[in-house]
């Protein structure tokens, strides 16, 4: 298989060649087939494409849909959560559509007292063994059943298009740093204290929040979602060696305990460029880099046993349209070698994103 070498224009050539030649054996696809088979490394005539957070406050429609309710209000309400799960189709192009939601909607069930402002704001940090011990996993069909209403709404909705819908989760060690920290932090002292202080609380407070994302995963794929992604924001901040350790055998038991038959896996791990390798292991079908991630060497080094995802700087969206294109063709051509493709930004979509700049993506992708 030809690698792609993106710093020269022989290397562009090369890795277009390579995406031109899996496209003719694919034909032209459904946008639900093209994601699909990319996550599960089939031929694919071009890379699919969404965007996280691509139904968010950079939309005025957005915005409208959300006036006069607050963040968890709009989490509940059906009808609203479907309306702007359902928008970045039409007005900016995006290829697949993600269930709108937070990644601590089921955390509340389990006995958490919080609130946003605007991200989540504990009542009680969780510190203690007889805290962490209280915590229940419930099952999510009866304490959010809202969410898959929303995932039926979606699916009855997108079903005619052929357009794929994905669910998603935090992964533990991200709602585990919010528990435990009280809130959002730069470096999470008080979460890191734990993990060297009373690594077995953490220990114990992890295994029940896999617990939780399996299950609430899993409910998501029987409800409808035809891939799922979880979310380690978080998980960039250990060393890899900590994040060998901490991290990584929960990504490897969620990965074996959920239904990928039924859909694909994707991880995605923010600031995690030095952790890779770690990624590649965890048995996804999909890894999603953030732009610190050279996705043409992630491409040679593990293209063979995942697909990737992203990876494209969110702040390069405020590009003028040509520079955009530009730039999602050298991301399309690094990425080539890879078993498959999605094209995604490396994290989600700021508010102050212009919309022009969204289009100008999705159009950059849909015309490789």
């Amino acid at each position: 298989m030809q690698r792609a070498r993106v710093r020269t224009g022989e290397g562009l050539a090369d890795g277009l060649a390579d995406a031109k030649g899996k496209q003719a054996r694919a034909g032209v696809l459904s946008p639900e087939d093209r994601l699909l088979r990319s996550c599960r490394g089939e031929s694919v005539d071009r890379p699919p494409v969404w965007l996280m957070r691509q139904a968010g406050r950079y939309l005025p429609e957005y915005r409208a849909v959300r006036a006069g309710v607050s963040f968890l209000e709009m989490c509940r309400d059906v009808e609203r959560a479907v309306t702007v799960s359902l928008q970045p189709i039409d007005l900016v192009g995006s290829e697949a559509v993600i269930l709108f939601q937070d990644i601590f909607t089921p955390v509340p069930a389990m006995g958490v007292d919080l609130d946003f402002a605007p991200g989540p704001v504990m009542a009680e940090p969780i510190r203690s063994a007889a805290q962490i011990r209280a915590l229940r996993v419930p099952d999510p069909r009866e304490s959010v059943p809202f969410v898959f209403e929303i995932i039926r709404a979606l699916r009855s909705e997108l079903s005619s298009r052929r357009i794929p819908l994905l669910g998603f989760a935090g992964a533990p060690f991200t709602l585990a740093a919010y528990m435990v920290e009280g809130r959002g932090s730069k470096d999470f002292g008080v979460l890191k204290r734990m993990l060297h202080r009373e690594p077995a609380l953490l220990r114990e407070l992890l295994g029940i929040l896999t617990e939780l994302t399996v299950g609430y995963l899993n409910a998501q794929i029987e409800a409808g979602a035809q891939a799922v992604q979880l979310f380690d924001t978080w998980a960039g901040l250990l060393s890899q060696g900590e994040y060998r350790e901490w991290i990584q055998p929960t990504h490897q038991e969620i990965a074996r305990r959920i239904d990928r038959a039924s859909a694909p896996f994707i991880l995605y791990v923010h600031n995690g460029a030095h952790v890779v390798d770690q990624m590649a292991e965890a048995g996804a079908d999909v890894i999603s880099l953030d732009w610190r991630v050279d996705i043409a060497d992630a491409a040679r080094r593990f293209g063979e046993r995942v697909s990737l995802q992203g990876n494209l700087d969110p702040c390069a969206l405020a590009a003028p349209p040509l520079r955009v294109a530009a730039m999602v063709k050298e991301m399309a051509a690094a990425a080539a070698p890879a078993r498959g493709h999605i094209a995604n930004l490396g994290h989600g979509c700021l508010p102050e994103t212009p919309v022009e700049g969204v289009r100008a993506f999705t159009q950059a992708v849909r015309s490789l």
